[in-house]
């Protein structure tokens, strides 16, 4: 048996289970589900790991859980919510949201969850949230316009759309700043773009329907779930190539590293489970029980 070093836990969203599982990373256990409203599909939890946000896309709603007591503290919703997706926290705790059929980003104060700000891409399928470090800009994957929104955390103001490949899904700033990844899903690539002029610095070609994206804790890598190779691809940011492909489950989404960066987990939708690879190796050393369709997945430390 693969020991795995890590007391911290999981909190994976299964969709079409429509629960949330808290899982032991080091021993796969499930300590418990929780029911949510229909398909909950991505999740952030605070800087202080005592509260996830949970995005239910055809429940349209969000629920706050209290992750020590693993229970729902509430759920909220709002009228123009469409299929509520991708989530982020700001510097200030603002959580943002896209919304993914209603084409529109909401910024929602917290603890409180009064709506400041819904802020309209004119785009088509507005689905994710990523921010630089330095939370300054906010970059959107526009799916059906093959454009990423930026907005300006600042001013809350769409700065420009930036055209990409057919199908942006998966995007990520490096913990650097100075380039944004984006994953076109319908071409199998990645793109590579200056965080200070948005133009393009390079193109990979990786597996089959690239949907997600997370770079490692130092920066080095990034890692790349594929949907249909089942596999996750590996580019260097030094050359931006990929480097490796790590064979997983089926039909894998969502990914996260642990604090230490030692280990990587990918929720595979298809197999109901969630993959632990050891980052240094590029293998997949265990795999982890979920719910029916897992997909969205965060990491709270211990």
């Amino acid at each position: 048996m693969t020991t795995i070093n890590d007391t911290g836990r999981l909190l994976v969203l299964n969709k079409d289970e429509h629960t949330v599982s808290f899982i032991r990373c080091d021993t796969g256990e499930t300590l418990k589900k929780l029911d949510m409203d229909k398909d909950p599909h991505e999740v952030i939890v605070t800087p202080d790991g005592a509260t996830s946000y949970v995005a239910n896309a055809v429940g349209k709603t969000v629920a706050v859980i209290d992750n020590a007591e693993m229970t729902v503290r509430e759920t909220f919703t709002h009228p123009e919510f469409a299929f509520p997706h991708g989530v982020d926290l700001d510097d200030d705790g603002n959580l943002w949201l896209a919304s993914t059929v209603a084409n529109k980003v909401f910024v929602i104060s917290t603890p409180d969850h009064q709506f400041l700000d819904v802020i309209p891409t004119g785009q088509r399928f507005s689905h994710m949230i990523a921010f630089t470090p330095d939370k300054k800009l906010v970059y959107v994957p526009n799916i059906a316009s093959n454009t990423i929104t930026i907005i300006d955390v600042a001013t809350r103001k769409v700065v420009k759309h930036l055209l990409v490949g057919n199908g942006p899904e998966g995007v990520a700033v490096h913990p650097g700043g100075e380039f944004v990844y984006v994953a076109a899903q319908h071409e199998d690539l990645v793109q590579v773009f200056s965080t200070s002029t948005h133009e393009m610095i390079a193109r990979e070609s990786i597996g089959s329907l690239p949907v997600r994206m997370a770079f490692t804790v130092d920066g080095r890598y990034a890692f790349v779930p594929n949907r249909y190779s089942k596999d996750v691809s590996v580019l260097d940011t030094s050359s931006h190539r990929e480097i490796a492909r790590i064979a997983i489950g089926i039909w894998p989404g969502g990914i996260v590293f642990e604090p230490s960066g030692r280990y990587a987990y990918v929720a595979n939708n298809k197999t109901n489970d969630v993959s632990v690879i050891d980052v240094a190796a590029f293998t997949e050393i265990a795999r982890h029980r979920a719910g029916i369709h897992p997909d969205g997945i965060a990491y709270i430390p211990s």
